[in-house]
């Protein structure tokens, strides 16, 4: 059975109730009688093992690398590809590596 945590709206206080899942969600205050609410809370939950995380088991699939650049989402154009620039030549640095 879970344990529910409850509010009050009279005197603000906050108690837990293990209860079953078919409980209702506004109950009496077992302090002042008014209404108390059912807080919501985020389930516990936990990854154990592989293939939780991109890295897992996300390799490049030989279909999807021959099928060249995927489009670009919302019709964004896709950014130019700018050529490389020649290396500068330097007589100094060929000396030394041959001598």
């Amino acid at each position: 059975m879970p344990t529910y945590e409850y509010l009050c709206e009279g005197c603000a206080k906050l108690y837990e109730k293990r209860e079953g899942f078919d409980a209702p969600a506004r109950q009496k205050c077992p302090a002042c009688g008014k209404r108390a609410n059912r807080v919501l809370q985020a389930p516990p939950i936990v990854f154990k093992g592989g293939g939780f995380y991109k890295t897992d088991s996300r390799g490049a699939s030989p279909a999807s690398a021959d099928s060249g650049p995927s489009p670009a989402p919302d019709g964004a154009k896709p950014a130019e590809a700018k050529p490389a620039e020649p290396a500068k030549k330097s007589g100094s640095t060929e000396a030394a590596a041959a001598g």
